[in-house]
């Protein structure tokens, strides 16, 4: 029996890189779908998180995160996306090139004004986000802050300014006051935002007294 070993590097999803996989678009947000099995972010472009904000020219804030999602959802969910390795990322996701009936989807997406060049890794969608600026659609329409910083802001409520105090007490969209300690289900995910009242606490029992219930899960 002959075997031949291929040297390259192997990337999640037992996807080795530079070799095309296939499969159908399940998106998470406006820049990370599943195709087939595989978590892939999208080379070169950066879209707003899903829980980000932005705010219209006349000042009123408006979910563009969300909305971002929905209409990628719209535009490639479903579908079938080939796609080209290109490495891993901290988080472990495949970053690949995808293509949907020979389209670029980061291209589109750019194009579209629903994501930004990633100029931090690539300059391939530059060009195509200049266009889309100009012609003032989807997200340029409005004042976004970079995808990136929103990243690093929200980052900042996540990790306890003190190690002896790491509950946090969270004040939910209908107002209701939940703590989470670490090891619970969205303890991670979870931001404390001073300005809207939600606080750290140094043990359970302290954020009970405080009005705050238990997080569920």
């Amino acid at each position: 029996m002959i075997m031949m070993v291929v040297s390259g590097l192997w990337l999640p999803g037992g996807v080795l890189a530079g070799n095309a996989f296939s499969g159908a678009v399940r998106v998470i947000d406006g820049d990370t779908v599943d195709v087939g099995d595989v978590r892939v972010r999208l080379h070169g472009i950066d879209a707003p998180e899903t829980d980000q904000t932005c705010r219209t020219e006349q000042g009123q804030v408006w979910a563009c995160g969300k909305w971002v999602t929905d209409q990628v959802t719209t535009l490639f969910g479903g579908r079938m996306a080939e796609c080209t390795p290109v490495t891993t990322d901290k988080y472990n996701r495949t970053v690949a090139r995808c293509a949907l009936a020979g389209q670029d989807v980061g291209h589109e997406l750019v194009s579209a004004g629903l994501a930004f060049a990633y100029r931090k890794y690539a300059q391939d969608y530059v060009f195509a986000e200049k266009g889309a600026a100009i012609r003032d659609i989807g997200l340029h329409a409005s004042r976004v802050q970079n995808p990136s910083q929103f990243r690093q802001t929200r980052a900042v409520g996540r990790i306890p300014p003190d190690r002896a105090c790491p509950v946090k007490g969270n004040i939910s969209s209908q107002g209701t006051r939940i703590y989470h300690v670490p090891g619970q289900r969205d303890y991670e995910r979870t931001g404390i935002r001073a300005e809207r009242g939600e606080r750290w606490f140094c043990s359970a029992s302290a954020a009970q007294l405080a009005g705050w219930r238990a997080a569920k899960r």
